[in-house]
């Protein structure tokens, strides 16, 4: 199983922006969500992340059926992807690893 080092810097990377940016917004995260989706020019980026956000978790659940785990185990997964939609592919892969043939 080969580790993903670039998954690991973009989570780390994304996640530190993202605590910085949560932390000093002047809005909650479903006030700006809600904001977003006022503008059908935002709306549409958003609805295009959630469009990957469903793919990611398809391939995370299959992945995790070929590997023999329980979809439980992809669960947390989800929920993270929901909220942060790159986070939990990203964690994912840190954990994870690349699956060799």
């Amino acid at each position: 199983m080969r580790r993903p080092y670039i998954a690991l810097a973009a989570l780390l990377g994304f996640s530190l922006y993202t605590l910085f940016t949560m932390l000093t917004a002047e809005q909650s995260l479903p006030a700006f969500g809600l904001e977003l989706m006022s503008r059908p020019d935002t709306a549409q980026v958003v609805i295009d992340l959630y469009l990957m956000a469903v793919l990611a978790c398809v391939w995370m659940y299959r992945d995790a059926k070929r590997r023999g785990r329980s979809v439980a185990s992809v669960v947390p997964y989800f929920l993270l992807t929901a909220v942060f939609v790159s986070v939990g592919p990203l964690l994912y892969l840190v954990v994870n690893g690349f699956r060799d043939k």
